[in-house]
């Protein structure tokens, strides 16, 4: 027969644990305790509370800061979570120095962080400064689009959302109705018994009311939000200030989260989110924050003068190219199209597909553009309307657009006799893009540009796979900013333990 070991559970077991022990030189958790205590400003948070003389004792920004950033690190983006691992495990129990903040404690000290989290943030970067981290020759700019705390439901422009709340008071109306003729038949005696469905279909009365209340309050206190080509964009319900994305795994309701990323070590130097998807106009607040940012931890205003940025084609547009250059950047964004002219793939076959604005040479001084077989468009109205937006449109003489090899190419199918070219007012004549365009097909450009894979993409790997950052749980742009930056924090301070102090 088996002989096994006896157990008892009511047996008493005394474990002597030094918290002190449980933080270990050379783990992520000793570099946040140790960043926490020594380099980072926690003073900050003093203002915040107002319990000198009356009221409880609060928690110490200290623990709660060091629990975050270590849930954080763990892929606890959750604050019942947190909650949850500062009473199972040893670790958060030893940052925690044994107390055990509840989930509301800990989610309204992440939200509460506006003022102090750039700060902190820039606690962090100056210690990547003082270790030699920073290569500060060589940047790359990229964004993460990441679905946040907002219902997918709850979006549509204001008409799409009237006509719902519209469907929603017809189907109570329908629901009240059936209860009406239910109510009926039962003070006539027909159906025997309690009515069925009675109980539910009050019960979806009131669901359905709350929610077209809800829609209606929404539309009179937000305005109608609208693109950059006028069209009016979607608004949400849940979070008005969330934007509808495409991302290679579908549409998403969330936010954009950028980084600005230092070559060396793939430090990030600046961190921001923004709740719109197109990258067209991150340029200049993400450059105005890096700048300012590294003038703080001490570096002059022209500390980017000379220095590499690199972007994808998202970023290609007048507005960051320029920013770039009047700050000094050496910068390389290229176009869209820049891979179909590689010159490794010149023999192979194209469908030949129709000449966009791009194809059209400007002439700044005669203010006409020049199509690819050389004729010139001359500016026939300075102002019209198409599509809810404003342009400038150049036409072409009727003569030299009849026997033209490349109309086919050209002119709307089965029709039209000239080119018209619409442009928008408000986008620069393409000579800005199409320096940028050439300067990125020079052997240099082709050489410099690939090397921002190797810079961006593994940090957005590092937050999204290892710290399984999926998703903001938070509303707001200003609260979502937050936790994008703890996570940037969080990546830079693995960046200090693996190649600073251990």
């Amino acid at each position: 027969m088996a002989k096994y070991k006896q157990y008892s559970y009511k047996q008493m077991v005394m474990l002597s644990v030094s918290l002190e022990d449980q933080i270990v030189p050379g783990t992520l958790e000793f570099a946040i305790h140790t960043l926490v205590e020594e380099r980072m400003d926690v003073s900050r948070f003093d203002e915040k509370y107002q319990n000198d003389e009356t009221g409880r004792l609060a928690y110490d920004p200290k623990v709660l800061l060091k629990v975050v950033l270590f849930g954080y690190s763990r892929g606890l983006n959750s604050s019942r979570k947190i909650e949850r691992a500062c009473r199972e495990n040893v670790t958060f129990m030893a940052l925690a120095c044994g107390q055990r903040p509840d989930h509301s404690t800990i989610a309204a000290f992440i939200s509460s962080m506006q003022d102090e989290i750039v700060p902190l943030f820039r606690d962090v970067l100056l210690v990547c400064e003082e270790m030699g981290l920073l290569g500060g020759t060589f940047f790359a700019l990229d964004g993460l689009r990441l679905p946040s705390n907002a219902s997918e439901q709850w979006t549509g422009t204001h008409g799409q959302l009237r006509r719902k709340k519209e469907r929603m008071e017809a189907k109570v109306r329908q629901l009240v109705e059936e209860h009406a003729e239910q109510d009926r038949r039962d003070e006539e005696g027909s159906s025997g018994g309690a009515p069925t469905g009675r109980l539910n279909r009050e019960k979806q009365i009131e669901r359905l009311r709350k929610k077209a209340d809800r829609i209606e309050k929404f539309l009179r206190e937000h305005e109608p939000k609208y693109g950059p080509r006028g069209k009016e964009a979607t608004s949400n319900v849940t979070d008005n200030e969330s934007a509808r994305m495409w991302t290679s795994h579908g549409p998403i309701q969330g936010y954009n989260g950028q980084a600005l990323i230092d070559r060396k070590h793939q430090v990030i130097v600046h961190a921001e989110a923004f709740g719109h998807s197109q990258d067209y106009s991150h340029g200049p607040p993400m450059l105005d924050g890096a700048k300012e940012t590294m003038g703080i931890i001490g570096h002059g205003e022209d500390y980017f003068a000379g220095k590499i940025l690199t972007a994808d084609s998202n970023y290609h547009s007048t507005i960051n190219i320029r920013t770039c250059e009047q700050m000094g950047l050496d910068v390389y964004i290229p176009d869209r199209f820049f891979r179909k002219r590689d010159p490794r793939f010149a023999t192979r076959r194209r469908p030949k597909k129709r000449f966009r604005l791009e194809d059209f040479r400007y002439d700044e001084a005669n203010d006409q553009y020049v199509c690819p077989n050389r004729k010139r468009l001359r500016l026939d109205a300075g102002r019209v309307c198409v599509d809810g937006m404003v342009k400038r449109r150049y036409v072409a003489d009727e003569g030299d657009c009849r026997g033209c090899p490349l109309r086919v190419r050209c002119l709307i199918a089965g029709g039209g006799k000239r080119k018209c070219l619409l442009v928008p007012i408000g986008v620069e004549p393409t000579h800005l893009l199409r320096r940028m365009a050439a300067k990125v097909d020079t052997p240099q450009g082709r050489r410099i540009y690939p090397q921002r894979i190797a810079i961006a993409e593994p940090v957005f790997a590092n937050i999204r796979a290892h710290k399984r950052l999926d998703r903001f749980t938070l509303r707001g742009t200003i609260k979502v900013t937050i936790q994008w930056m703890l996570y940037c924090m969080v990546h830079n301070i693995e960046k200090i333990l693996n190649y600073g102090f251990t």
